[in-house]
């Protein structure tokens, strides 16, 4: 996976790209969630790159990405839109998580045209979510055990291959203040962009999920035509897209 960047409305976005620019195969766009980066595909990557051109997006603020004085619906939307200019991308899939879910979603009801497909994973509609917690984890840490620490058993394995090595200690590349910014412009309904289209969709919930429940999920579902709905085993699993 080769790291490239793009300017989006000014803003420096940075990519991993697992294919050449030219390459003929099909593309998977892929957006992580809050506090994650591109990186979080990589294994995906592992397994689909046979088939498939993953392109993996670090969206703003995070990753290598450029801190952003906005995290408005609108934002992340645009910046996936520049994306496809930038690679002169037709059509791709959508493949979201969470944050990158609802991007997914959202993008697809103002853009179908660029859409061939999307999978969505732990991702809902009616959204009222509170990550304030975060706020403990900002600044630099003295040494990577104090960072580990801080964020706790429960939310490690989540965060842990971002942690970084700067000059001073040990630090997470986002700010948890611009996490909370872009929560907030998250939370909210969600139903009319859902329901804006029929192109295929899958939706993926992990069997002991926090962030989602099995009712909501399957009323997306229920509600939105050429949708299938799955419930993984614990962690998620990669499905093979045909």
């Amino acid at each position: 996976m080769k790291r490239y960047s793009f300017n989006s409305n000014g803003l420096e976005l940075s990519y991993v790209d697992a294919g050449e620019i030219n390459n003929s195969r099909r593309v998977i766009i892929a957006l992580h969630a809050h506090g994650m980066e591109a990186t979080t595909f990589a294994a995906f990557t592992e397994k689909m790159q046979s088939d498939w051109r993953i392109i993996a997006l670090d969206q703003r603020g995070h990753g290598f990405s450029e801190h952003a004085k906005t995290y408005t619906r609108e934002d992340y939307i645009s910046d996936i839109l520049n994306l496809f200019k930038h690679l002169r991308l037709d059509r791709a899939v959508l493949l979201g998580n969470s944050l990158g879910g609802i991007n997914a979603y959202q993008f697809t009801a103002r853009y179908p045209d660029r859409v061939r497909a999307f999978i969505v994973e732990d991702t809902e509609v009616n959204i009222n979510a509170d990550m304030s917690f975060i706020l403990s984890w900002a600044g630099t840490f003295r040494t990577r055990e104090e960072l580990v620490n801080r964020i706790g058993p429960r939310m490690l394995p989540y965060f842990e291959e971002s942690f970084r090595k700067v000059a001073d200690g040990w630090r997470l590349p986002f700010n948890p203040e611009d996490i909370l910014k872009s929560v907030s412009c998250v939370n909210g309904d969600h139903w009319s962009d859902w329901l804006a289209n029929e192109c295929p969709a899958l939706l993926l919930r992990g069997k002991d999920s926090r962030v989602t429940t099995k009712e909501q999920m399957e009323k997306m579902a229920t509600r939105r035509s050429n949708t299938y709905f799955r419930i993984l085993d614990g962690a998620m699993l990669f499905i093979r897209i045909i």
